[in-house]
């Protein structure tokens, strides 16, 4: 009895991977860059196995087939197009986290303790304790609004806004990523502007009892003066941070669509 093989062309090949195939790196791209998923406690083999099960849960909800080929001459350009677009994604995600550290890097400053820094092995960066702190909170913030799930979101409705084959300048040029700088230190400066306040005022006063009375050591006092200044502040503004990220998580929403 003769056996039966299961043959298959090379176009149906190319026509059953690339569907997938192209998805698989514009998702790639965003958890290379995106909070939380790009974070070195995550391994590779994981993000590179919830990338393809995420394209294939995307493949048939997406607007229109993908027609350009593996083996095709623009398969290079899509590839690199993919990849800069899930790139900025995860770039624009990352945004909501660097206002609120800069927020904690500002409060920090002026309560002094900026000089207390540490190697953040997660982030392979610097960080203050204030401003580790703010993105720790920031991380637990962004789970419980589900930060997460409108990150998948913003990645599925990008290819509605962004085909894949189109131009991959003018994908950039639309995302206007540039002006989310603009919004880091907008954000940043306005969670942050309370606590410098408070604690302006305080060196103020330190300033004044200076000159009132010169034999003082206000060195003596300032600076556990401004450091309990500082973390009661911090304790009571904790529960406002909400609504700046909330604020945040729209700008994101509203880049892509969502």
């Amino acid at each position: 009895m003769d056996g039966v093989f299961l043959t298959f062309t090379e176009a149906q090949l190319m026509g059953w991977l690339a569907p997938i195939f192209w998805p698989f790196l514009r998702i790639l791209g965003v958890f290379a860059a995106a909070p939380l998923f790009s974070a070195r406690s995550v391994p590779m083999r994981t993000r590179i196995g919830l990338a393809f099960v995420l394209a294939v849960c995307v493949q048939p909800a997406l607007p229109a087939p993908i027609t350009v080929s593996l083996n095709s001459p623009q398969a290079l350009g899509t590839l690199v197009q993919q990849l800069a677009i899930g790139l900025s994604i995860g770039l624009a995600a990352r945004i909501v986290f660097a206002a609120i550290e800069m927020a904690g890097e500002i409060v920090g400053l002026q309560m002094g303790l900026n000089f207390a820094g540490f190697f953040d092995p997660s982030t392979g960066s610097q960080a203050s304790t204030v401003g580790r702190f703010y993105g720790n909170t920031t991380m637990l913030l962004f789970l419980v609004f589900n930060g997460h799930l409108l990150l998948i979101q913003a990645v599925a409705a990008s290819f509605a806004t962004f085909p894949v084959g189109d131009d991959t300048w003018a994908a950039l040029r639309q995302m206007r990523l540039f002006e989310l700088g603009a919004v880091v230190f907008a954000h940043g400066l306005w969670i942050a502007l309370p606590l410098v306040a408070v604690l302006l005022f305080v060196n103020v006063v330190l300033g004044i009892i200076s000159r009132i009375a010169p034999q003082m050591n206000v060195f003596a006092i300032g600076f556990p003066l401004t450091l309990s200044v500082g973390l009661v502040g911090i304790a009571a503004s904790l529960p406002l941070l909400a609504e700046p990220m909330r604020r945040l998580m729209q700008v994101l929403a509203d880049l892509y669509g969502v």
